[in-house]
């Protein structure tokens, strides 16, 4: 497994469309996100974290994580590398994805990678654009796309997550470029960006059954048998 450690933020490639969150419009979402983080890692204590994000967004702070940016080739940072990832299997107790996947790549190779590497009971939690916010007018044109809660449920169960149960919380700024805050009532869901959380589950094997035993008891004679001998005395 190679080193956890901060590698160097990679240079974003001219034409990108994540280089949106770089901007002030973007900014103020990451630093809402960045709180996010911090609790879900606070949950999380024991097994180290594993981060994925945008060029402009900074990992969560401390030494026992792993963060890799996207860049042009794949993702950069501590180790640079393609998918599948060269990480342990099981050996995360958070993985992270903040926004990798709002330039309309597919997520489901790397979300199949997260959740090979994220150990029983880690949390996943996949920060993303809100297609249903007011603020996509300010996104608009710069080539990322926004895809709706469902879309991501489905794309987690087909990646290995199954029917695990998954939490919904609304982020950042409604329209006025500020930084917002984040919740989960009826006037969040309009912010400007989604995080989906859920806890991988492994379902326990189904145990042998009990193997119920026949007893036989000696010198009983079932009453057919008894009937049957009278009726033969009988015709004799």
């Amino acid at each position: 497994m190679p080193a956890l450690s901060h590698g160097r933020q990679p240079d974003p490639a001219p034409d990108c469309p994540l280089n949106w969150f770089g901007e002030v419009v973007g900014q103020g979402l990451l630093e809402v996100e960045a709180a996010a983080m911090s609790r879900v890692l606070a949950a999380s204590p024991t097994l180290p974290w594993a981060w994925f994000g945008v060029a402009a967004a900074s990992p969560p702070g401390g030494r026992r994580g792993l963060a890799l940016r996207r860049s042009p080739k794949g993702f950069d940072g501590a180790v640079r590398c393609r998918l599948p990832l060269p990480l342990a299997s099981e050996a995360f107790g958070a993985v992270l994805l903040q926004h990798v996947f709002d330039d309309g790549a597919d997520p489901q190779p790397l979300l199949s990678e997260c959740a090979r590497i994220l150990a029983p009971g880690g949390r996943l939690w996949l920060a993303t654009l809100n297609p249903w916010s007011p603020y996509r007018l300010r996104w608009a044109g710069s080539g990322l796309r926004a895809r709706d809660a469902g879309h991501w449920q489905a794309m987690l169960r087909a990646s290995g997550f199954g029917a695990d149960a998954v939490s919904l919380q609304w982020l950042g700024p409604r329209w006025r470029v500020a930084h917002g805050e984040a919740g989960v009532g009826a006037a969040d869901v309009v912010r400007a960006g989604v995080a989906l959380t859920l806890t991988k589950r492994v379902h326990a094997a189904i145990g042998p059954m009990r193997v119920q035993q026949l007893r036989w008891q000696t010198g009983l004679v079932p009453r057919d048998v008894h009937r049957g001998s009278a009726r033969g005395a009988q015709r004799r």
